[in-house]
Formats: C-alpha cells, structure tokens, sequence
C-alpha cells in the first residue's frame, strides 16, 4: 500500500509546438497533466511510494494516462475507467518570457462519478500522507464531500494531510473557494501556498501575518512559494526566508508548484531540518521550469543531489 497517498482529475495536455497567443499556433503535442497528478509524479520519482485515486474517461485518452502513470510507478488501484465520461483536457499558451495560460475542457470530469463512498477505507489504514489541493473541489460534483471524507479518513488513521491551496478562478469563484477551502484548514498539518492564495483565503499578505493566520488554524509546517524570489518556511517556532536556486533557463512555469510540493513532503517524511527541505524543494521547482511541459521537468533524487552538489555525475 502506498505512503503518500492524492485524488484529483488527470488530463491530456497539448502543449503549444510554437510560443505565443494560442490563436496563432497551429500544433500541439500531447502530454499529460493535473496538478494532483503532477504531484504524485514527483514524488514517485523522489521515491516515495505513492497512490492516486481518480476516475478516467473509457477512451483513448483515459488508457493513455492509465499506462503512463502506471509506468511512473504509482499506484493505480483506486483509478478507474469510466464509461460515457470524457477524459478531461486542456490546451497550454506559453509566451516568449515562459508565463502562459491554459484552458480547460473538462465538462462531465470522470470524477463526477466518483462519491465519498467511493474511497476504500483500507487504502488510507497504512498510508502516512494525504495530500489534497484546490482543484479537485473546484471541479464541482460531490468532489468537496469526497475530499471531506478522506480527510475524514485520514485523520482517523493518523495521516498527515498537506494541503495546497492551487486556486483555480476559472474553475469556481474567489468567495466559492474561500467558503469551502477554509473549511479544510482545521484539518490540515502542512500547508503549501502562494502569497496569492494565502491572501485570497485569509485576508493577510505579509508572510508573517500568513504564518501565523495558518499557525492559528493548526498547521505545523507552512512553506510560502514565491517562485523566483525563493520561499518561506515554518515549523517548530523556526521562520525562515530560503533564497531562490536560479533556473538553467526559463521555459515553462506549470508545474514548478507541483514540484516544490513534492520536495517539501520528501524533506518532511525524511524528517529532514525546515532549511535543508526548502532549499531541496526551490531546487526542484527551478528544474521544473526549465523544462516544457507539466511534469517532463520532475527530477529523480539523483538528479536533485547532483544539482546540489551533494553527488557526482559519475556517482549517478
């Protein structure tokens, strides 16, 4: 059974052959994407053992994902193929400067059909991490009773549960989002945001007002990204503001969330010290954007220790 365990829509992406407005690009490449997904990609390939629970449209589509994931080697037990629901989609707009957009088709999600009944209680008896995020409940359906439910379960079996906020305004409302995502931070013991969301969720900016709105709710680990700017963390009454790690180059921002995401958790499970865990998840997001696509850029360990300095190329 897994250790870290997520739930969340999985889509096919297309990346853009050419940047700019996507009006003027004529091809795509298909890729595969979904910021729960992404996640629990990055954490695979750190080595944690991980499972994701979804539902995927009966089609092509939905196969494709299935085996690719499968080959991530993440556990697909609690992933299923469902018939009459398209598997979700989205087309990507990557700009010169490496900022894009992206556009969803996700109407009748086949995690519409999913149900708080859906989640098997024995998945989450030996897991050690539930991680949740803003997407999947804004998708609409009983997602949000769903997530719910397997914080519920979570709790009840001594999980940790991390949280990221990954507010979607395309997706829901700003009031919609702060209704029913505050709901959730009673529950939650690590907290992965933007200043953004933060804001939008609590009504403070300041990093320190946002540790502490957080600290309030109960959180014990809050890590703050600030992409280019680095990022700050808390745990155990320590702050500390960790410098950027400078990208190669710059080419596709999505994802590099995802990646930072997966690197704390690594670093928590690890038990590692808060500095050693942000300086380990800003390296992974600075390898994220410097490669296109949501999760091509998702490094290895090993790919992470030499890019710290901590191994050798020929030790890899």
């Amino acid at each position: 059974m897994p250790d870290v365990i997520t739930i969340g829509d999985a889509m096919i992406t297309f990346n853009p052959a050419s940047k700019g407005p996507m009006r003027f690009v004529s091809s795509f490449e298909r890729k595969v994407g979904g910021a729960e997904l992404n996640f629990a990609i990055g954490c695979s390939r750190l080595g944690l053992n991980t499972g994701w629970i979804s539902r995927l449209g009966n089609d092509e589509f939905g196969r494709f994902i299935q085996h690719f994931v499968r080959g991530e080697g993440i556990d697909t037990s609690e992933v299923k193929l469902i018939d009459g629901y398209p598997t979700s989609l989205n087309f990507k707009e990557i700009m010169e400067d490496g900022s894009g957009r992206t556009f969803y088709y996700r109407y009748q999600s086949p995690t519409s059909t999913m149900s708080p009944e859906s989640l098997k209680e024995e998945y989450f008896k030996n897991a050690k991490l539930l991680h949740i995020t803003g997407v999947f409940p804004a998708i609409g359906g009983q997602n949000f009773e769903i997530i719910k439910r397997a914080v519920g379960l979570a709790k009840q079996h001594n999980l940790l549960i991390s949280f990221d906020p990954n507010i979607r305004l395309k997706l829901w409302s700003k009031e919609e989002a702060k209704e029913k995502l505050t709901q959730l931070l009673p529950f939650v013991d690590i907290v992965l945001t933007g200043e953004n969301e933060a804001e939008l969720l609590l009504g403070v900016r300041d990093p320190k007002d946002i540790v502490k709105a957080f600290k309030e709710f109960g959180a014990s680990y809050i890590a703050i990204k600030k992409g280019e700017n680095g990022s700050i963390g808390y745990h155990g009454g320590q702050y500390l503001e960790s410098p950027p790690v400078k990208a190669l180059k710059v080419v596709d921002t999505v994802g590099a969330g995802d990646g930072f995401d997966s690197g704390f958790i690594y670093g928590v499970m690890n038990k590692w010290p808060l500095e050693k865990t942000l300086k380990f998840a800003n390296t992974i997001g600075s390898m994220v954007v410097s490669v296109s696509g949501d999760n091509e850029g998702l490094p290895y360990l090993d790919d992470v220790l030499v890019r710290l300095g901590e191994k050798s190329f020929i030790e890899r």
